[in-house]
């Protein structure tokens, strides 16, 4: 079905080719992951299948790409829409109508299929992702998950041989991801659909896929060959690894079954007061930790020696940047919760997006949101940040009103970097981005720029923000946040496009923050994440927090939020691989 013959991309000013030498044959009715650290070429070569590369993204193709017999060099992707459906990394990129129901029907009204059929179909699609509720809503009301939803539904309408998904499951819930695999599954298997996938989060994907494709070298076998030897793998697999486990399982299921001798090596658990959730994995780098039950520790616990007020960003919305001047803000008391939200209520239009939200965040915490797609996770953030107002209650940051608050004074003590991390970017260059960061924050020259190469080596000062990779655009956003480092570091999916690489390096970077006082709210659907950063997790659920608490005891009595590693070795309090790891060298 897909042909590469010896394919090679460069892009204009690269210092190399994207895509080298790329060989392989993959056949019909085969879903195929390609996998591999952030900017080796995994959207590049999708694109190269949907004929977006070279004719829409410029560069040189080298060699030939062929899908169901058709030379992706003389079939532009308009003569290629009834054979290869695309779902880019960016939904807002791809909807070309104003609700969800239009959104649907427009791929078949573009290839004249008859309303009859188009009806059916849009009904069948409704019904299988879950969106019937949604059907009449504007889709610029969607949550980040419903939106990428819709963007998938609108390609399955139309019955393409291929399905060309890049990052399909970034923004989805845990449920919803299980749901729109098992749907891309039943089209592989029953009807003999094509779909090639890139996806960083393996631990949702890797045991769906006949075959794995690891770039950058192009080296295509199963999924167990390639899990061997991948440098990117999902938790189950390191825990293998370090377990010694032949052949290494790619599901909590094998993992489980191999996993008893495993218990008897880590029980008993740590003693009572000593740390057994993500503290334990801090201990390293970090102060003594403080049990889960605890207070969190005030800044002045903590050896905080810096002012709350020190730096400022852009890191609140669009209304946020760009400020010259730095108006004194009153000092917050030390010693009160930074955050401070009493029966916060917000509407938006017909949608009631929060109501009756309690919460308080003091410094040196990191607070984990979860829930399902549209719950209120980002209204929250947006109301922390200033860029909603309540509709009944109250919401104070650093004793200030977000809402009424002058965002000059404001982005001295909160910074948010959204879902979109474009939001963030206006200038033309990498290096003008961390310029201007720097700037703004009043932070040495290159701050800015030893954060990006901190977090995603490799990327260049003269690129331009829009050329980068999802992943990569999201940590220079992150980067020119957290230069400022705000008293308040706000994250929106702070992982959408990492690899397991940078996300360790992120999540290292957020702990030694957290340790110097500062307080870290992130809305995740990335359960590994919160396992491995959180000290408490939030869930909400239908505009309202529905539990609250440490995170260990959170996550491991959620089915679906629980971390791979706590679900294989339940009920032991285990959550990450590292914890693990430190508990058998103890």
């Amino acid at each position: 079905m897909i042909r590469f013959e010896n394919v090679s991309v460069t892009y204009e000013d690269a210092a190399g080719p994207t895509l080298r030498d790329v060989d392989l044959t993959v056949p019909e009715g085969e879903l195929v992951l390609l996998v591999g650290p952030s900017g080796v070429g995994k959207s590049t070569l999708l694109g190269a299948v949907s004929g977006l590369v070279p004719h829409f993204t410029g560069g040189t193709l080298r060699g030939r790409v062929t899908v169901g017999g058709r030379d992706t060099r003389t079939h532009h992707p308009r003569e290629l829409a009834d054979l290869v459906g695309t779902v880019g990394q960016d939904p807002l990129a791809h909807f070309v109508t104003d609700t969800v129901e239009d959104e649907l029907a427009y791929g078949m009204e573009s290839l004249g299929l008859a309303p009859a059929v188009m009806r059916r179909r849009v009904e069948e699609t409704l019904d299988l992702l879950g969106l019937a509720e949604l059907r009449d809503r504007p889709i610029a009301t969607l949550s980040g998950g419903q939106q990428q939803r819709v963007a998938i539904g609108s390609v399955l309408t139309t019955h393409p041989k291929v399905l060309v998904l890049d990052e399909p499951t970034s923004a989805l819930d845990p449920s919803a991801a299980e749901d729109v695999l098992a749907v891309l599954q039943r089209l592989v298997h029953d009807l003999g659909t094509t779909v090639l996938m890139a996806e960083h989060r393996l631990e949702r994907v890797v045991q769906y896929a006949d075959r794995v494709l690891l770039l950058p070298d192009a080296v295509l076998g199963t999924p167990e060959e390639i899990m061997a030897v991948s440098p990117v793998h999902p938790p189950v697999v390191a825990l293998g690894r370090l377990a010694g486990w032949d052949p290494l399982p790619l599901t909590v299921r094998d993992a489980r079954r191999r996993a008893a001798g495993l218990r008897e090596r880590l029980d008993p658990p740590p003693a009572a007061g000593e740390p057994a959730g993500p503290e334990a994995a801090r201990t390293a780098d970090r102060e003594p930790a403080r049990p889960a039950d605890r207070e969190p520790a005030r800044p002045e616990d903590r050896g905080q020696g810096r002012s709350p007020g020190d730096g400022k960003r852009r890191g609140g919305g669009l209304s946020l940047f760009r400020r010259p001047t730095r108006p004194s803000a009153p000092a917050p008391d030390p010693t009160a919760p930074l955050v401070d939200v009493d029966r916060l209520a917000v509407r938006r239009g017909r949608v009631e997006a929060l109501r009756r939200i309690d919460l308080q965040v003091r410094p040196g915490e990191t607070l984990a949101l979860m829930g399902r797609n549209g719950a209120g996770k980002s209204t929250l953030l947006s109301a922390l940040v200033g860029m909603i107002a309540p509709t009944s209650g109250t919401v104070r940051v650093s004793g200030l009103v977000p809402h009424t608050t002058d965002p000059r004074a404001l982005i001295r003590q909160v910074g948010l970097v959204p879902q979109e991390p474009r939001d963030l970017l206006y200038a033309e260059t990498v290096g003008g981005e961390c310029e201007a960061a720097d700037a703004d924050a009043g932070a040495e020259p290159g701050t800015c720029r030893a954060l990006v190469t901190e977090l995603v080596p490799g990327v260049t000062d003269a690129t331009h923000p829009r050329d980068l990779s999802e992943g990569q655009r999201l940590a220079l956003a992150l980067a020119v946040v957290l230069t400022a480092r705000p008293p308040l570091v706000l994250l929106d999916e702070p992982t959408r496009g990492l690899d397991y690489a940078a996300k360790a390096r992120l999540v290292a970077r957020l702990r030694a923050l957290a340790a110097d006082g500062h307080a870290i709210v992130l809305a995740t659907h990335d359960v590994e994440l919160a396992a491995e950063l959180a000290d408490r997790v939030v869930i909400v659920a239908g505009g309202e927090l529905v539990a609250d608490g440490p995170t260990a005891e959170v996550v491991v009595s959620s089915p679906a939020f629980a971390p791979q590693v706590a679900k294989v070795l339940a009920p032991l309090p285990w959550l990450t691989v590292e914890q693990v790891e430190g508990a058998l060298r103890a």
